[in-house]
């Protein structure tokens, strides 16, 4: 079973920065969308930013202008650098990948989880 491991979190000022990775365990035989949900405390778990097999992106509202998402799908990573972090980022952060494993066929993958931190 593929292992997704998250690096990256902590505890940052307010309009500072952090760069979160994650690396998947094994390679993918094709991947389909790549990137990070989060989820704070008493929340559901919401989209941050992905990016398809195509190359488009998407975004939530709140971090429009500020994340930025990239993957390298020859190393089966994604980072997402955030920037101008606000009090409001607060939360687990988790990475996801959706993609084809040799022997496992189609599957939703999920890292376990990285805090991120924000304070006023």
């Amino acid at each position: 079973q593929v292992q997704l491991v998250e690096s990256g979190g902590g505890l940052v000022q307010a309009g500072g920065s952090l760069r979160l990775s994650c690396a998947a365990s094994r390679s993918f035989f094709s991947i389909n969308a790549m990137g990070w949900y989060r989820q704070a405390p008493g929340k559901q778990r919401e989209l941050v930013a992905a990016i398809t097999s195509y190359g488009r992106t998407n975004f939530a509202d709140s971090v429009k202008g500020r994340f930025t998402v990239s993957r390298d799908n020859a190393k089966n990573t994604v980072d997402l650098q955030m920037n101008s972090l606000k009090p409001e980022d607060t939360a687990a952060y988790y990475c996801n990948i959706k993609g084809y494993i040799r022997g496992e066929g189609l599957g939703d993958y999920w890292g376990q989880g990285t805090q991120v931190t924000v304070s006023s």
